[in-house]
């Protein structure tokens, strides 16, 4: 059964770190790449950053960079968002998602075909 699971959210205070992981069970070679994305309440789904499998190469938000990292464990089919310097504007809930395409820098919400539940995120001031 192919099924995406994140762990590692909860609340943490401003200027504090999370690590959340997704672990990609049963991950078909389709899978070319994987993303986070996160929405906060009354908002739309936005991009976070993405990774691809096989190199490794990543792609972020220009707004996260510096503060987020993706990165992947091809043995253990686990994607992680280290996030850094956390601000009460970083509380949402985080999905991961997986793309049949390789090219990340291009990818839209759209090109993401299977999503996890999602995991909460909650930085207070």
């Amino acid at each position: 059964q192919v099924q995406l699971v994140e762990s590692g959210g909860g609340l943490v205070q401003a200027g504090g770190s999370l690590r959340l992981s997704c672990v990609a069970s049963g991950r078909p070679f389709s899978w070319l790449s994987m993303g986070w994305f996160r929405q906060a309440p009354g908002k739309e789904r936005d991009f976070v950053a993405a990774i691809r499998w096989s190199s490794g190469s990543t792609y972020y938000a220009d707004s996260l960079k510096g503060r987020f990292t993706i990165s992947r464990d091809n043995a253990k089919n686990t994607v992680y968002l280290q996030m850094n310097s956390l601000k009460p504007e970083d509380t949402a809930v985080y999905y991961c998602a997986a793309s049949p395409f390789a090219t990340i820098t291009t990818l839209t919400r759209k090109d993401f075909v299977s999503w996890g539940q999602g995991t909460q995120v909650t930085v207070s001031s």
